[in-house]
């Protein structure tokens, strides 16, 4: 229960949705974070190759918000979430500490 509230700031919006620009900006760790989702079964491979061969991480990132993250909804937000958490601790970590 603890972890789901983290993911949810006092208005109810999801982190991933709160922070969306600066996850865009500042992500940087994306290859790992697209291994883990292809791992979970959250993107198929196709969607990877696809997100894998964008020039920047933040084209990538954008794509991954675009698709996957629009359209999976809140289950695949949470997991993605949670691979921030392992991948991109420290700004996951600043972020959180944000107003």
């Amino acid at each position: 229960r603890y972890i789901l509230f983290a993911k949810k700031n006092t208005l109810g919006k999801h982190f991933v949705d709160k922070y969306r620009i600066k996850l865009i900006e500042r992500v940087s760790n994306i290859a790992a974070i697209l291994d883990e989702l292809l791992e979970e079964d959250v993107i198929q491979e196709e969607t990877y190759d696809k997100i894998r061969v964008l020039p920047t991480c933040q084209d990538k990132m954008r794509e991954l918000y675009s698709g996957p993250l629009k359209a999976g909804g809140i289950k695949v937000k949470d997991k993605f979430y949670t691979i921030l958490e392992k991948k991109e601790r420290f700004l996951v970590d600043e972020l959180k500490e944000m107003k």
